[in-house]
């Protein structure tokens, strides 16, 4: 079993690194200015920018 790839608010960071934002799982629906954040290992993820949005290891 390998390491989870996405998150959601109140999960937390299993490393240390940059996250970025990413939409629902579909190819078309990008998002334009993504939030980026930088967490240490165990940080809290914060509320993303819409209910449809997770969090996600930035160059994964």
């Amino acid at each position: 079993m390998g390491e989870r790839t996405e998150f959601i608010t109140g999960d937390t960071a299993p490393n240390d690194g940059e996250y970025i934002e990413i939409g629902e799982a579909s190819f078309h629906t990008g998002i334009k200015n993504p939030r980026t954040i930088f967490l240490k290992k165990g940080e809290a993820f914060p509320e993303p920018g819409n209910h449809n949005r997770k969090w996600k290891k930035k160059n994964q």
